[in-house]
């Protein structure tokens, strides 16, 4: 069976258990579908749909405990990326939700209020101030499932290499015109500090040396939003069985940013020329730090958004995470740092 085609930003909700899945990347294994659980029924949860209250999973090593306890089919080591991964197989999907058929339902509601209006008022702005048209922006979380609460917040996303591209051009001016959408405050940064870099051992000033400067985020209305950019098909990297990638271990490096012209979209790409190996910490007992030729280490790839428009060309930079050997049909052997799901994980800008 083919894959369907759900991508970055949907949403899957199973037959059997009534679960709720966020779709992760843009390629998939023939016969499922990689996705992480996000929303599950539970008596006690504070949200709400169709008479069933559900609960919400944020943290990454929860999701996992919560499938290794209760629904470990969802489950499965991936030969091709060389890790545990979450999934739904295809015959398991009762529905994919995509965000940009739910932002043309909103267009054609008669009445819409809370955050439904919120987030169809933004994408209004946002299309009216700039020069895309609403084909290619959708509205993704928790309001696409109707599992928002009054305090939810508001998930973009927006189509398209050019369109993205062209999109951030005008964000600065969107940013600082009267029209209640703003960059976050100063306390509002502390409070992201505390939430996206927690235990990750990186300074309040090395957090902001990055976030400061991202235009992806901000708030509207009182209301936090955040954009994720999906390129268009034909520049996706390939097919999921096009590379193989091999677990190295753990790599503290010294690098320099030479290409950042793809770190706008999910997954965030950068190119780089590796100037100093600090720490390295192996997988296998047959290799060291002797063994790693720095120049075949070219790539940082992450599908989270934290690190989206996180460093510029020409910027030098510290980077902690999983180092991968990548065996690609078409570009041969080289290396590449995930940036994944370990909030040990970073890229820290130390000069521009």
């Amino acid at each position: 069976m083919d894959s369907p085609k759900a991508i970055e930003g949907n949403y899957i909700q199973t037959k059997d258990d009534g679960l709720f899945f966020d779709v992760k990347g843009l390629t998939h294994p023939k016969d499922r579908t990689i996705c992480f659980i996000r929303f599950y029924p539970d008596p006690k949860g504070e949200r709400q749909r169709k008479g069933i209250r559900y609960s919400k999973i944020y943290d990454i090593k929860k999701r996992y405990s919560f499938l290794e306890k209760h629904y470990p089919k969802y489950l499965f080591f991936s030969e091709q990326i060389d890790m545990q991964l979450q999934g739904v197989m295809n015959s398991d999907i009762k529905k994919i939700y995509n965000p940009r058929n739910y932002f043309k339902e909103l267009q054609n509601k008669s009445n819409i209020n809370g955050i439904e209006k919120d987030s169809y008022d933004l994408c209004k702005l946002f299309i009216e101030s700039s020069n895309f048209s609403s084909d290619s922006i959708g509205i993704t979380g928790s309001q696409m499932i109707g599992l928002q609460k009054p305090d939810s917040d508001i998930d973009l996303i927006v189509y398209g290499t050019k369109q993205s591209q062209e999109f951030q051009t005008y964000l600065p001016a969107i940013l600082e015109a009267p029209n209640e959408c703003r960059h976050y405050t100063f306390e509002e940064y502390k409070s992201h500090y505390k939430f996206r870099a927690g235990e990750s051992g990186i300074s309040f000033n090395d957090f902001m040396k990055s976030e400061s400067r991202k235009l992806h985020q901000g708030v509207f209305k009182g209301i936090e939003f955040f954009i994720r950019y999906i390129k268009s098909p034909e520049d996706w990297a390939g097919r999921y069985y096009d590379c193989k990638y091999e677990n190295f271990g753990r790599i503290w490096l010294k690098a320099e940013i030479t290409d950042a012209k793809n770190a706008l979209f999910t997954p965030a790409t950068y190119k780089i020329n590796s100037l100093r190996l600090i720490d390295f910490t192996p997988t296998k007992n047959d290799i060291n730090a002797d063994n790693i030729d720095l120049d075949s280490i070219r790539e940082v790839i992450s599908f989270r958004g934290r690190f989206c428009e996180h460093a510029k060309k020409g910027e030098i930079v510290m980077l902690e995470g999983k180092l991968e050997k990548v065996i690609n049909q078409k570009k041969g052997i080289y290396y590449r740092i995930l940036l994944g799901n370990r909030k040990i994980d970073k890229m820290i800008l130390i000069s521009k």
